[in-house]
């Protein structure tokens, strides 16, 4: 494998983490009575019901991470790809890990 190759496969392999981790804090905060931040979600939740719209969104993201993986070969796809662990980072893992710690350092 390509330098570049793996350098994507591994942007691939970040990404479907950061997923998945969203959907379970995501899942995790709103049993814990915390509210989800994207209105298009919230929206959903109230049509579809929260375990089928997670879902949902999520296989449409991991969907879209499979075809940028297919495509590895594109210029496009890296800077794509560290573009959205940079942003699921920024927008996901980041205020659900201060919650959390939040909620670890309350009960100690």
């Amino acid at each position: 494998m390509s330098p570049q190759s793996r350098r994507i496969y591994d942007l691939f392999i970040l990404n479907l983490a950061l997923q998945v981790f969203d959907a379970v804090a995501t899942y995790k905060g709103l049993e814990l009575g915390w509210k989800e931040g994207n209105p298009i979600l919230v929206r959903a939740f109230d049509f579809f019901g929260v375990l089928p719209a997670l879902l949902l969104f999520k296989a449409k993201a991991c969907g879209l991470l499979f075809l940028l993986n297919r495509h590895r070969e594109h210029r496009l796809v890296a800077p794509a790809m560290t573009l959205l662990a940079g942003v699921y980072c920024v927008m996901s893992l980041v205020p659900w890990l201060v919650k959390y710690i939040g909620l670890l350092a309350q009960s100690l």
